[in-house]
This record gives C-alpha cells, structure tokens and sequence, in this order.
C-alpha cells in the first residue's frame, strides 16, 4: 500500500491536528519532554539517549503486527510517541509486521490462533493505512513504511540459524516474561512462538543495516523483544543501538486501559465510531484525565497544567475531559468527525436538534447504543421494554405516563405512539429515559 502524507482540511489546517504542532519549548530538551509525559517506562542508557535525541537527526522505528485488522488505543501510544520524535526532526519508520504476524508474540496465557497468510496480507494494508494518517512522509525526515515480511521470506532456515540464532542464547531467551509465564502453565509454549523474539531482534538488526536505524520504542511489555534485538546488533554488528519502553496504560482503579468487559477501543472507526471514541475520551476519571492529557495530546505543559487546575478546583465542568475527547477523536478520525461527535452528543441528551445531523452521525452515535432493529408500526412502549430500559410493558407505560419518556426529544404523552412517528434522518429513532438513559432503534 502507498504512503500518503496527512490530508489537510478545507481550512488549510491540518486535519488532524498534527501538522503545526510542535515539541514543547519550556523543557530543556526532548527527553525531559518525554519524562515529563509519562511515556518513558524503561530504557537502554538515559543519559545516552538525553544525548541521542537533542543532537542530529537519527532514524528510529516502531513495530505493528496485523493480528487484528485495526490497531487500538494500547497502539495510540506508540503512534503518538512517533510523531513526537519526527516532529522534533528524527525520521521515523514505521515496521506492520507481515512476518511476524504471522507467527504471533507469545501471550503470557495461551498459544495464538494462527490466522491465514491472506488474512495477514489483507490486515497488514489496513494497518499501514492507519499508522500513515499519524506520520508525515514529506520533508527531510520523511516517514517510510517498511513490512518485515521482505527481508524475512527470502531467508532460509540454515541462513537464519547460522546467521541469527548463533547470537541467542536459550537461557535469556528462557527469562523474557512471557516465555516464562508460558513454561511454568499447563498450555506451555511452541517453538514457534518461543522464536518470536529472534524475529524481532532481526528486524531492529536489518533496519540498522538499511537505514541506520539506532531506536525502537515499544510497549514496556515488550522490552525483552526490544532487548533482543538491541543485543542482536551489538553482537552481530558491534554498534550500540537503543530501546524505549513506554509504561502499560492502567487506569487509577489498576484496570488495563481501554478495555471494557473485555472490547478493545478500535481506531478504526467501522470498529468503534468517532461518538464512541469521543464518549470514551470523556467519561475519563478525574483522578486519570491529566495522565491522559499528558500521552495522548499534543497539548503543552502549561496548557495541561491549566486544565489541571481546573480539575482540582471546578471538576463538575470536565472541562479537562471535554477538552481530552475533542483532541484525541480529532487525532484519530478528524476535526469533522469529533465536532459531529460533540454536536451528538448535545444532540442526543437533549441540547440540540436530533433532526439536524447526518444519517451518518446517527449511526455511529446509535452502534454505541443499546439499540434495535425494529419496524416503524412499533409502539415506544414495546421498543422501551425490547431495548431493555425498562423491564417490563407495564413499567414503560408508567414512565410514559409520568412524563419521562422521549421519542427523538419530544415527551411522549400516549403509550401508543409509535418509533417510526417522526423518523430522524437515515430512518433512526432515539429512545430516552430522564435524562440520560438511551436506547437506538434502526428503522427496518
């Protein structure tokens, strides 16, 4: 798949709000920056890389393996970390692992389904395209988008036991977590994901012969892969070379970040819609939205300070939430599609006009939803208790009766009124219950 530098806006503006930003003044020099943010867990030698990154340009790269067809939030760090670095004048590479996608990085609970070589070929131009929408490929340090699967599928198997191998010792390889977490449990681990992290080493080892590349970043759960191929060009090619590992993003309660019962938060917005990333961004805790201002915004310090002092001191605002949301969705999916978030939002609980978005805004406000397909003959009543915000016929026409129940935001006064009275755009409905309950229905 081609690269493409990021679309600007019809303003001139960039789309994303990439383009004009740049690292913050106030510190001393990138790594503090980086320190500052949060996003330094674990690192080869600080003082080196303090260095590393203030001198001349280098050339640095991140991995993504296609073993979903989009990247998540858990990704968004890493993309982010990227841009940090390239707007500050150091060249990025950005490595979807065509390769070792198909082999999958050992989890620490059980072996991988190994997915088809067409369903890995397909998933790598995915994510090529969504790594692309954060990087610019224009400039004296333009972005390049590199697939492992090209220098891995020419090497036979002597090649890469002579070649590689003899540079891995089997008792390190033993210590990396997952590999050890995987031996001491009954489902214990294939050669084949044991070899992950050779495969790994070797990309960082064929990017420093290509292209000089001198830095990985990756998850901190990841920092045995990065060591290995730290380790793998010292010993093959005696040059020291450098690895950052970002900390796991948990929120303050120590649950993992960005999952809900067990649903990732998609960038794709097929996946989860721009109003699901929006409303995801805003229901940050208090206790989290700073952390989060500091690794997912391109904001400065002094505008996070701000908003930090208004978490402490007028937190019923959420103006540092409200202000996350719109940064991160437009991040991800655009200035256009945040602010049609937002405006669903208002929309949505009542401070704005239903009638006047988009189909296509409603459906993607309405996939967040509790929702139903149903004919438009249905009565509120029954799509209450078939979308589940009410229990049972009789409670629905209790509410009804008692004027909390809205169709499209006008009260309901007969509890024979039906969802397809008044259809939104698209042939939607909305159900609400008070003032905060919703439901969908999608008019068949």
């Amino acid at each position: 798949m081609p690269a493409a530098s990021l679309a600007p806006d019809p303003s001139g503006s960039d789309a994303r709000g990439l383009s004009e930003q740049r690292n913050d003044a106030s510190f001393p020099d990138l790594w503090s920056e980086l320190e500052w943010r949060g996003l330094v867990h674990v690192s080869t030698d600080a003082d080196d890389l303090r260095a590393l990154l203030a001198g001349p340009p280098i050339t640095y790269y991140c991995g993504f393996d296609p073993t979903a067809p989009s990247l998540h939030l858990g990704n968004l760090v890493q993309l982010l970390l990227m841009r940090r670095l390239q707007l500050a004048g150091h060249r990025p590479l950005g490595l979807v692992g065509g390769s070792t996608g198909l082999i999958g990085d050992p989890r620490p609970t059980a072996e991988r389904t190994l997915n088809t070589r067409e369903t890995v070929a397909e998933w790598v131009g995915y994510l090529q395209a969504q790594v692309s929408k954060f990087l610019s490929f224009e400039g004296e340090n333009a972005a390049r988008l590199v697939n492992n699967l090209d220098w891995t599928a020419p090497l036979s198997a002597i090649d890469f036991l002579r070649d590689i191998g003899k540079h891995f010792r089997v008792g390190t390889m033993l210590k990396k977590d997952a590999v050890s977490a995987r031996l001491n449990s009954d489902e214990g681990i294939s050669y084949t994901e044991f070899s992950y992290q050779i495969l790994q080493g070797l990309d960082f080892r064929q990017l420093y012969l290509d292209y000089g590349c001198v830095l990985q970043t990756g998850g901190s759960d990841q920092w045995g892969n990065l060591t290995s191929g730290v380790d793998l060009v010292r010993r093959a090619e005696g040059a020291s070379v450098h690895a950052i590992g970002t900390p796991l993003i948990t929120n303050s309660d120590g649950r993992k970040f960005g999952k809900s019962e067990g649903n990732a938060v998609w960038l794709d917005e097929s996946l989860t819609s721009p109003y699901a990333m929006y409303q995801f961004w805003l229901n940050t805790d208090d206790a989290d939205v700073v952390d989060r201002l500091k690794v997912f915004t391109f904001l400065s310090r002094a505008e996070i300070e701000a908003l930090a002092r208004l978490v402490a001191d007028e937190p019923y605002r959420r103006t540092a939430q409200r202000t996350l949301a719109l940064e991160v969705t437009t991040l991800v999916h655009g200035r256009g599609p945040a602010l049609a978030a937002i405006a669903a939002a208002d929309a949505l609980f009542g401070q704005g006009e239903l009638a006047e978005l988009s189909a296509e805004t409603l459906a993607s406000a309405i996939r967040s939803l509790p929702s139903i397909v149903a004919p438009g003959s249905l009565t509120v009543a029954q799509a209450l208790v078939e979308t589940e915000l009410v229990a049972s016929l009789g409670e629905a026409r209790r509410a009804i009766a008692q004027g909390g129940v809205y169709l499209n935001n006008v009260k309901v006064g007969d509890d024979e009124v039906t969802v397809g009275a008044h259809a939104l755009p698209g042939g939607f409905a909305i159900l609400r219950r008070g003032k905060k309950t919703l439901a969908g229905v999608t008019i068949s």
